[in-house]
């Protein structure tokens, strides 16, 4: 059972190479299990495949398991993706509008500032992956 301090689904190993074992999630809204679904075209059900490095070999393929990432890297990662490149749009749409007084050339030059943001994300990805660190347990 996940504590108050951390974020948990549960998943199906799907495949283990060496100490790296793909776990498939199934990611839900919140009104995904809701059972008005089937004619309801808001509800979103994604499955995904997550990463996950273990040393003590005590898995297997088709193992249901607990997929658990701490809450603080939920939050970090919230940040990163949504928080900051809000924070940055909504900066430099002032800053251009107070300078250029031309609301179409803030707002490109507002959204143009998200391209070397999320360049600069994926090429740091590697550095990124290695502080969100999920952990598996059995079920």
């Amino acid at each position: 059972m996940a504590s108050s301090k951390s974020i948990e689904h549960k998943g199906h190993i799907n495949s283990i190479d060496g100490n790296k074992i793909n776990v498939n999630i199934l990611a839900m809204s919140g009104c995904a299990s809701c059972h008005a679904k089937g004619v309801c075209t808001a509800s979103d059900m994604q499955e995904k495949i997550v990463e996950v490095f273990d040393f003590t070999n005590q898995y297997q393929v088709g193992e249901e398991v607990n997929v658990v990432l701490k809450q603080s890297l939920g939050f970090r990662a919230l940040f990163l993706g949504y928080v900051l490149p809000f924070i940055l749009v909504l900066f430099f749409l002032l800053v251009l509008s107070a300078i250029t007084k031309n609301e179409a050339i803030s707002g490109i030059g507002a959204l143009l500032v998200l391209v070397p943001y999320y360049i600069i994300l994926y090429v740091s990805r590697n550095k990124i992956r290695k502080k969100f660190a999920f952990t598996i347990n059995k079920i």
